[in-house]
């Protein structure tokens, strides 16, 4: 069995790698991939949650095991961990353990910004923010990296946090201001939520015609950040249909579910993506296994390389 610890994928990791290895996922949900259902559990104490993500294909499987710890902060580590694992497909061991912490924040991260890439408008200029913590700054920056932002409109619950999110993406180049949540819709031509939320974040009525809508924090039942009403009035993509309607934001979708589409078959051309600059576009991004055994493949290859050198 072969190690990589959380110091050595953090190195290892970058924005480049992740949209690659989210874009290669997102196409093998569609293509030769299995992906089994997700266990969401606790720990003893139930605020202490975890989660084991698995999947298949013709060349590789194996698991993701996430955690949530929330009151981590107070001992100085981080709330959120990950693990991945990789299976020898020739015996059945676990081929190889990868700590990845911050890797998973890349490959969220990069899920969102490969479909925004496919169905956010080419002029789309202004990107608004829920949410102020670790994984909204991680979002900010891949959309930035595909996009020609020029300004992100920051909504926080806590203002003292928001203006230090604030301070963050400016310290990486981005032009960026607090906002209330209406203005903040209203000005945006990329919304995306990174939140814990159990109810709306906003109203529909505030999303413009044109707008592109993410919803990155919804990965469990009873989460929810978008308002079902925009559903009516959007076209509606998803990282894995048949989980995003079970624990990610289309749980709320009481619409007719052929409408659909997993992202996959956009970037492989077999539907369209964006059919209308006047068009709204939500992505339900729920997180999907592949996402983590892809881009340990491309770890593994970046340190199989260092150790050559």
């Amino acid at each position: 069995m072969k190690f990589i610890s959380e110091e050595e994928s953090a190195a290892l990791v970058s924005h480049e790698m992740a949209f690659e290895a989210a874009r290669e996922a997102l196409i093998a949900v569609v293509d030769d991939a299995v992906l089994f259902p997700a266990v969401l559990a606790h720990g003893s104490a139930p605020t202490n949650r975890f989660s084991i993500k698995s999947a298949a294909t013709a060349s590789f499987a194996g698991l993701k095991v996430g955690s949530f710890w929330p009151d981590n902060p107070a001992i100085g580590m981080p709330r959120h961990n990950s693990v991945i694992l990789l299976f020898d497909q020739k015996v059945g061991r676990v081929e190889w353990v990868i700590e990845a912490g911050k890797v998973n924040a890349y490959r969220t991260a990069a899920a969102d910004a490969v479909a925004a890439d496919a169905l956010a408008r080419e002029d789309a200029s202004v990107l608004a923010i829920f949410g102020a913590g670790n994984q909204a700054l991680f979002e900010c920056i891949a959309i930035a990296r595909i996009r020609q932002i020029s300004k992100v409109l920051v909504v926080a619950r806590d203002h003292q946090r928001g203006d230090e999110f604030v301070s963050a993406l400016r310290a990486d180049g981005l032009n960026a201001e607090q906002a209330l949540a209406q203005a903040a819709c209203e000005q945006a031509d990329i919304v995306v939520t990174a939140t814990p939320a159990r109810e709306p974040l906003f109203s529909a009525e505030w999303i413009r015609p044109g707008t592109h809508v993410a919803s990155m924090g919804s990965d469990a039942a009873g989460k929810q950040e978008l308002p079902p009403e925009l559903f009516e009035r959007a076209a509606l993509f998803c990282d894995h249909p048949a989980q995003a309607v079970v624990m990610g934001d289309l749980q709320h979708f009481g619409g007719d579910r052929a409408r659909i589409t997993a992202l996959g078959d956009v970037l492989q051309g077999l539907i369209k993506g964006r059919t209308a600059q006047d068009q709204i576009t939500v992505f339900d991004s729920s997180g999907i296994a592949l996402q983590d055994l892809t881009i340990a493949r491309s770890l593994i290859s970046a340190w199989e390389e260092k150790v050559k050198s």
